[in-house]
């Protein structure tokens, strides 16, 4: 291969680099947009009454998180519940587990206090939302 070969050889494969890169950053992207993380279009807070379960599954001195309805509840002392959205306020990202009292943003690492909804460690800088619950029947209903 001649030393004018090897160099344009090169160029394509630099080109296709890059092209390979831009897909994967617009991808990237596109799974932290602000609309919804899950693809289905939801608001942060629920508009209407959601039922969360038997309201025995929130711990006294604990908290649970709803994933599929994006939302947190936590019981400090027993009857009394707030319920915050589970949506990061950074990039709309839903969290994925509570470590020791903190909501843990899986996308860029964002953490907030389930008994506050205060963010506890950035990127985001704004707090969740607090949502309505309320206990009835046994059952948690929130919004």
């Amino acid at each position: 291969m001649s030393a004018s070969q090897s160099a344009a050889r090169r160029t394509v494969l630099k080109g296709a680099a890059a092209l390979a890169g831009a897909v994967g950053a617009g991808a990237a992207l596109t799974a932290c947009s602000t609309e919804s993380s899950s693809g289905n279009g939801s608001p942060a807070v629920p508009a209407e009454p959601v039922e969360l379960g038997a309201a025995a599954e929130v711990p006294v001195g604990g908290a649970k998180l709803y994933r599929e309805k994006k939302l947190i509840v936590s019981c400090q002392e027993a009857g009394q519940y707030k319920a915050f959205s589970a949506q990061c306020t950074h990039a709309g990202c839903v969290l994925d587990k509570i470590v020791k009292g903190e909501g843990n943003c899986p996308c860029h690492g964002s953490r907030f206090d389930v008994t506050t909804g205060k963010v506890l460690q950035g990127p985001a800088t704004d707090p969740l939302p607090e949502v309505p619950v309320r206990a009835e029947g046994g059952k948690l209903i929130a919004g």
